[in-house]
């Protein structure tokens, strides 16, 4: 038997034909694959972790201010308190890296004008300011009284900080760790499932530590006679974690 086939026709419906095989093709692994995946389950759970460590070291910002008719004689009268100052702290035990300057300035004086007067300049002041890092804690007491002894204007603020920040913030992290674990272990038996592997962790941002404590500023006469108590920080880390679950 003889067949004939009109080529103008075939030419017009191959393409349809073809595109309908190719969906098919690809449409029937997904179903199958879709219907064989069992359902995720999953439990996302906060840990929170604390932990309290005492200071190991401490930093005092002080200095001194001084008012003069000239720039020169009010920065001649402060260079001599300051090496006062200097001495002071050195015969304590401090080393001399410890001390540092962390600001000067020299600043024009006025006196506060009349209505309808020009401004008139009625001297400078000289500030110098130094930052003293104490490696010896329990000295934030003598360095203070020796500062003002010395003639400091300022006795500034004191810091007490952590010299091995990271570790602490690590124990922290345990804790928040062993804490999810905790609770998600708490769902799964409540749930009748198993507790898996974790899926992700995320720490908050939200609770990211400013692990120093300071001192408010403080007039230097009144200073020395406030007992000094380091204490202890509180460092706190919370995490979001996602653990599978299965029967």
């Amino acid at each position: 038997m003889n067949v004939f086939i009109d080529t103008a026709l075939a030419r017009r419906l191959l393409p349809a034909a073809l595109t309908l095989a190719a969906a098919v093709i690809v449409a029937n692994p997904a179903e199958a694959q879709s219907s064989q995946s069992p359902p995720e389950r999953r439990v996302v759970v906060i840990g929170d972790g604390s932990v309290s460590v005492a200071p190991d070291y401490a930093r005092i910002r002080s200095g001194v201010t001084t008012r003069a008719k000239t720039a020169k004689e009010a920065a001649d009268a402060n260079s001599r308190v300051m090496a006062a100052i200097v001495t002071a702290v050195l015969n304590a035990g401090i080393e001399q890296k410890d001390i540092q300057t962390s600001r000067f300035s020299v600043q024009p004086v006025y006196v506060v004008p009349q209505p309808n007067t020009e401004q008139r300049l009625s001297g400078y002041s000289v500030s110098n300011q130094v930052s003293v890092t104490i490696r010896e804690i329990d000295k934030v007491g003598e360095i203070l009284d020796r500062l003002i002894t010395a003639g400091a204007t300022d006795a500034g603020s004191v810091e007490f900080l952590h010299s091995d920040y990271s570790r602490a913030l690590d124990r922290a992290r345990e804790a928040a760790v062993a804490d999810a674990r905790r609770k998600a272990e708490l769902y799964a038996q409540a749930s009748g499932l198993s507790l898996g592997s974790v899926a992700w962790i995320t720490e908050d941002s939200e609770y990211a530590p400013s692990f120093s404590k300071a001192m408010s500023r403080m007039p230097a006469a009144m200073a020395a006679p406030v007992p000094i108590a380091a204490g202890e920080d509180t460092l706190h880390v919370r995490i979001i974690v996602g653990f599978e679950m299965s029967h």
